[in-house]
């Protein structure tokens, strides 16, 4: 079980470059979520954190 909790907000709507307006994953990031080991959520999460905008 990973430690790394999903950064989902349930805000569940891809712009027009398909990033989620929720968390600021990609649509691929969203994917391969369920298989990605722990180091790779970190980097997704991380990822995500610079895509999305600050409210």
């Amino acid at each position: 079980m990973s430690e790394i909790p999903s950064p989902c907000t349930g805000i569940c709507t891809l712009n027009p470059e398909r990033i989620c307006i929720g968390c600021g994953r990609t649509l691929s990031e969203i994917g391969e979520w369920i298989s990605a080991s722990d180091e790779q959520k970190r980097e997704i999460v991380a990822a995500a954190c610079k895509r999305k905008p600050r409210s």
